[in-house]
């Protein structure tokens, strides 16, 4: 695999996801360099002739009023990476990490954050040799940016905190060590730059973005299975229907059920068995539509912000620093502007991920309310108890219905909005702020219990499809089944196989879970 370029300006989700989740390395755009070269040369500018610009000449926060001299700057970009990395909990997944070092790089590649070239190397060095810093969970408010994350990434990249390295946890100097690479010292302007972002909040939103498309495929899937399983009707797919709802989620879902029903000896016309079906079956685009719509609207807000600088004070050289790679200082050039403002501000990845958490913890609502039909003698259209031939002695899926209503009510708390929430920081200077991280962090805790619950509705659903098949007698459960559906029945039944009594259930429900989770069921049908 070739290395993938940060230009600042082209990144995507996909290229992203092989960064975090696949190991792809990644390398430095030429005109990058270009850029960062202006940008750094009007930061040594203000610090030569201590011209009064945030975080460059003064202190940070309440203290941006505080002047620093040109010989005590970098240690304030020191001090600003120790006394800045105050995250809580449990270390965020390498991935994750990965995801925030690829992004904060491409940040600063685009050439208005004033840094040197060399640093943003360091951190794309460490990317591609394998030293992921340890980052904490928590502690971030969402806007300045994800100051404590970004800082503990930072605080490896000066031979402090720890990371991991070889699968190992280490300190960050001797993570360093073993990898061939020297820790920087930090000059003006440099610290601030590394960890005033909104990074931590997109790698977690991307990911989870990237999470969310996949679920929402598998999910349509699983109701597809669940819907032959109950001999559901196939008219209410009829495209005259959705076309005159004219939301374009609600028309692709219904196209897709009738594209995954196609052939099925299992489905019904209205009027066969019963006029039509509970909502759970019959409003299936309406409900898996309007969460694509929102999965969408995630997917774009997420992508815009791979490719945002988000750091302030913002950097911006004479133009002839961009077109020629001069500093605006020869021949008493034009020395640049610095100016403050607010893009760290997370307010739109915020609002992005409370609404993905909230669309994605509906696929697991309507998905639970399926199980408890394929479960519920009195709902199944005769379907045994439970999905078990031997009801009493055995309990078959009784407890797995369980387990996906915890799962569900959990979601329920998890979709409350973090993004209504702000509590003021550093003596009311920053006194609103977006929660982003938090809302991120939530709607990827909704994502995994949603995949859970899917998960255990296509076990209830290939069970339930075993007996109808051998109760109506029209041949082997893959016959019968449309062909798009009939190779997801046999990827489940490869990992699992059919419930004849009782057995520990945990097990097989992580199997399915991992088939979705890792995308193949969405990948199994065409």
């Amino acid at each position: 695999m070739e290395d993938l370029v940060l230009d600042g300006c082209s990144l995507s989700l996909a290229d992203l996801v092989l960064i975090a989740r696949h190991g792809a390395h990644v390398s430095l755009d030429e005109d990058a360099i270009i850029r960062m070269k202006a940008s750094r040369a009007v930061v040594e500018r203000c610090v030569d002739e201590q011209h009064k610009r945030y975080g460059i000449t003064t202190g940070f926060g309440k203290f941006c009023d505080v002047m620093i001299s040109k010989e005590d700057n970098a240690v304030l970009q020191k001090n600003l990476i120790m006394s800045h990395a105050c995250g809580q909990g449990k270390p965020l997944s390498v991935e994750v990490v990965r995801a925030m070092m690829a992004l904060r790089a491409n940040a600063l590649a685009v050439g208005n954050s004033g840094i040197r070239p060399s640093v943003v190397q360091l951190l794309l060095d460490m990317l591609n040799t394998g030293v992921i810093p340890l980052v904490p969970e928590k502690g971030s408010l969402g806007a300045s940016g994800d100051l404590a994350p970004l800082a503990h990434v930072a605080l490896v990249m000066i031979g402090m905190g720890e990371a991991f390295y070889g699968g190992e946890k280490m300190s960050g100097k001797q993570a360093l060590t073993l990898a061939g690479l020297k820790p920087v010292s930090l000059e003006a302007k440099e610290g601030l730059a590394l960890i005033n972002g909104t990074q931590a909040m997109t790698a977690i939103g991307a990911l989870a973005v990237d999470s969310a498309m996949s679920l929402s495929k598998s999910a349509t899937i699983t109701g597809a299975m669940s819907l032959q399983a109950l001999r559901g009707i196939t008219d209410a797919f009829d495209p005259r229907i959705h076309t005159l709802r004219r939301q374009k989620g609600q028309q692709a879902c219904a196209e897709e059920m009738r594209r995954l029903l196609e052939d099925s000896r299992f489905t019904t016309r209205q009027g066969d068995l019963r006029v039509q079906d509970a909502y759970t079956l019959r409003c299936i685009p309406q409900v898996h539509g309007a969460c694509m719509d929102a999965i969408a609207y995630a997917k774009a807000v997420v992508e815009n912000e791979l490719n945002a600088v988000t750091d302030n004070p913002l950097i911006f050289p004479p133009m002839e620093a961009f077109l020629e790679g001069n500093t605006g200082r020869e021949n008493g050039g034009e020395p640049g502007d610095i100016i403050s403002g607010g893009n760290f501000h997370g307010e739109p990845i915020a609002l992005a991920m409370d609404f993905l958490g909230i669309a994605c913890a509906e696929l697991a609502d309507i998905s639970e309310r399926r199980i408890e039909r394929l479960v519920n003698p009195n709902l199944s259209a005769g379907l045994p108890a439970f999905l078990t031939r031997n009801g009493g002695l055995n309990s078959g899926f009784m407890i797995v219905q369980y387990s996906a209503a915890s799962l569900v009510s959990e979601n329920k708390i998890l979709a409350h909005p973090a993004s209504v929430d702000s509590i003021p920081s550093s003596a009311n200077q920053e006194d609103h702020v977006s929660m982003g991280t938090i809302a991120a962090r939530k709607a990827a805790s909704i994502i995994e219990n949603s995949q859970r619950v899917v998960a255990m509705e296509l076990m209830a659903s290939c069970q339930a499809l075993d007996i109808r098949a051998a109760e109506m007698g029209i041949g082997p459960v893959q016959d019968c089944l449309s062909p798009r559906t009939a190779a997801v029945y046999e990827v489940v039944r490869s990992a699992v196989s059919g419930l004849d009594g009782d057995r520990v259930m945990y097990p097989d429900i992580d199997a399915v879970f991992s088939l979705i989770a890792d995308g193949t069921i969405a990948d199994c049908v065409e």
